[in-house]
C-alpha cells in the first residue's frame, strides 16, 4: 500500500479452455506474463496478463483443473 496506494490487485476471468484464451490474447495483441498456464491455487490453471497490455490492470485467467475422472 505504501508503494502504490490503495486498489485493486488483481481481476480474475473464469473460462472454459485457458489455453484457447490465452492465443486469443496474444492474437489481439495483449501481452502475457507466462508462455504456458501455470498451477495456482484451489486446484486451478491460470495464466496473468501484464498490466501494460491493460491499462495497468493485472489480468487473471483462470480455469478449473480437469479432474482425474475426465482424463
Amino acid at each position: 500500500i505504501e508503494k502504490r496506494g490503495e486498489g485493486i490487485h488483481h481481476i480474475a476471468f473464469a473460462v472454459d479452455d485457458i489455453e484457447a484464451e490465452m492465443q486469443r490474447m496474444r492474437d489481439e495483441g495483449f501481452q502475457l506474463l507466462h508462455d504456458k498456464p501455470l498451477q495456482g491455487a484451489d486446484g486451478k490453471v491460470i495464466c496473468f496478463l501484464h498490466p501494460k497490455s491493460t491499462n495497468g490492470v493485472l489480468v487473471e485467467l483462470c480455469m478449473d483443473a480437469p479432474s482425474s475422472d475426465n482424463v
